[in-house]
């Protein structure tokens, strides 16, 4: 059995495309079934997010079930192939474990290390699961997939350093005041930056918001999505020695905080320490405000700054991310392998011990006055020519479950003794916590 992914990415396709090619959320069932229906496809999951759309299937025919993937998204989507071809790309086999599991390990997204698509490749597959269109095979992978990614985010520091802007105006907080559950932010302006930041800052336990912009209506609304106070802009300024951080982005044509007032702030705060987080062009702050004993200030330049360097290192946790999974691919494979291997051993047995049997049967039948000794001579001599027969092709069926050969020999065996397949519709599915393990 061979796993096939087919999909498109940020990497390969514009939003134009990936958007032409999503699908709904909450009507997974419809696509999930009908992908089934495809006379190649045994088992199927979608992926898609607002950067992927993947199809990841199981099949006993990978070039087939590629092609057959391909057509379905542009039907499906009502499109022509030409216009999404250029767009697509497919994996099989090891390529297509070590592609899942890097996408899951946030190896693959558009900012390294950021946890969300974890949690939609986890919730593709729930639905996968509540639709029954994910079995033994795409249940260990996925499940697999999870544990890689969790070791991942376990053993390196991929995830460790924010790499935007407003985050690592949060970890920047962290690292000048150690702890912010008893620290003051006020916000200078209502725009998406600002916005996200003051997110960051709640999240981070920040005790206390204040929010101020020019269109007072604008500052109420989000100073009450973080449970804060709304400050009239001509009067912000009064208010600065409550808090212990800044962060602005106005868009004014000029200072809006200067030198002097800032040390008229800090000497009203009896020279406590201040965080000035300016991400605004033009900037807001005066930069020689940085001069001043105990204050802070970062622009937008610096943050740029402290995200690059972040994101050098992330890079280089990525290195020991894709040593990981390297090995833990060859793991997988591994019991791939074995999953048609085994069986197929059992059943080579199986199947000629039934012919052993059957041929002492007549045997004994014909030759009615065998002594209780000879029946036996002739019952070891049975079994003795059986274990010689089944040595070679039972140790080349074992050599071969570790590389791509596998299944050549396991296909060759099943149609030259006439076996069932190893992998039948009824094989139990356990279910597997977190780990992977069941």
């Amino acid at each position: 059995m061979h796993i096939v992914i087919v999909g498109l990415s940020h990497n390969t396709a514009p939003v134009e495309i990936r958007e032409k090619l999503a699908f709904a959320p909450t009507a997974m069932e419809r696509p999930l079934r009908q992908m089934l229906e495809l006379p190649v496809i045994a088992e199927g999951l979608i992926v898609s997010t607002c950067n992927r759309v993947e199809l990841c299937a199981a099949t006993k025919e990978p070039d087939a079930a590629m092609a057959a993937l391909r057509r379905f998204l542009a039907e499906y989507h009502e499109i022509t192939s030409e216009e999404i071809s250029d767009s697509l790309y497919d994996y099989q086999g090891e390529d297509a474990i070590r592609h899942l599991f890097r996408v899951a390990s946030s190896l693959d997204s558009m900012v390294l290390g950021e946890p969300q698509i974890l949690g939609q490749i986890k919730t593709a597959y729930g639905y996968a699961a509540e639709f029954k269109t994910v079995g033994l095979i795409l249940n260990r992978f996925l499940h697999k997939a999870f544990s890689v990614a969790k070791r991942v985010r376990t053993e390196t520091g991929i995830a460790s350093n924010a790499v935007s802007i407003s985050f690592a105006a949060v970890e920047l907080a962290r690292k000048i005041f150690d702890r912010l559950d008893n620290k003051a932010v006020m916000i200078i302006g209502a725009g998406e930056m600002c916005e996200l930041a003051a997110r960051h800052f709640v999240a981070n336990g920040i005790s206390k918001v204040l929010v101020t912009n020019r269109t007072f209506e604008r500052a109420e609304k989000m100073a009450a999505e973080f449970h804060g106070k709304a400050v009239h802009f001509e009067s912000f300024i009064e208010h600065l020695a409550e808090v212990d951080i800044i962060m602005t982005s106005t868009g004014a044509p000029n200072f809006i905080l200067g030198k002097r007032q800032m040390e008229e702030v800090i000497k009203r705060r009896k020279n406590r320490p201040m965080f000035l987080i300016d991400i605004a062009v033009p900037r807001d702050i005066e930069p020689k405000v940085n001069d001043i004993d105990n204050i802070y200030l970062y622009d937008v330049d610096d943050l740029q700054g402290v995200v690059q360097a972040n994101l050098k290192e992330r890079k280089k946790e990525a290195s020991k991310a894709e040593a990981i999974i390297e090995q833990e691919i060859g793991q997988f494979h591994q019991w791939l392998g074995n999953l048609e291997v085994k069986p197929t051993v059992i059943a080579l047995r199986q199947k000629l011990d039934e012919i052993r049997q059957q041929e002492l049967e007549k045997t004994f039948g014909n030759l009615k006055n065998l002594s209780s000794k000879q029946r036996k001579s002739i019952e070891a001599m049975a079994g003795a020519i059986i274990n010689k027969i089944l040595h070679q092709p039972t140790a080349v069926l074992k050599r071969a479950q570790n590389d791509t050969s596998s299944e050549d020999y396991v296909d060759a065996v099943r149609v030259l003794f006439d076996l069932p397949s190893p992998i039948g519709d009824d094989t139990e599915i356990k279910p597997l916590d977190d780990t992977g393990q069941e």
